[in-house]
């Protein structure tokens, strides 16, 4: 069973009909979620970075990306519903936006996490990810980053 559920996901690129999933998501994935209006932000200004996994017409994670100065794509998000997390969802959609990175001629990925998730960074080391900088502060409510960067 478990093969034939990995198999019917599909990664493709977000639409605006899939907003209200995307919202949902990132609510039940953050404790200090994305405001939706920042959500649509990113769905209408990286269309062309910005994937979904879907499983029976159902959005099940996203991922988002930009190009970031010189060369280099920046991770803005990632997130899947919990009751699909360690399932590949999360691989199969930084796959996708690595690709993309690759094919635009980026040479490295870099992304911020925040250093008490210890889930995502263990996640991104396997992806390859290391960490090379700690940002004091980065988030709002004060807590530091890691700056993790991944050659392509």
């Amino acid at each position: 069973m478990k093969g034939t559920e990995e198999n019917a996901i599909i990664i493709r690129k977000a639409s605006l009909s899939d907003f209200a999933q995307i919202v949902k998501i990132e609510s039940l994935s953050f404790e200090k979620p994305y405001p939706p209006a920042l959500i649509l932000s990113l769905l209408y200004l990286h269309s062309d970075m910005f994937y979904v996994a879907v499983i029976n017409n159902e959005v099940i994670g996203y991922v988002v990306g930009a190009k970031k100065g010189s060369g280099h794509g920046h991770i803005i998000s990632i997130a899947v519903k919990p009751e699909w997390r360690r399932r590949g969802v999360g691989s199969k959609l930084m796959k996708a936006l690595l690709d993309t990175f690759k094919e635009r001629g980026l040479k490295a990925a870099v992304l911020e996490v925040a250093i008490s998730n210890k889930e995502a960074i263990a996640f991104y080391k396997a992806l390859g990810f290391e960490k090379v900088d700690l940002m004091k502060r980065y988030y709002p409510w004060g807590e530091d980053a890691y700056v993790m960067v991944k050659k392509l």
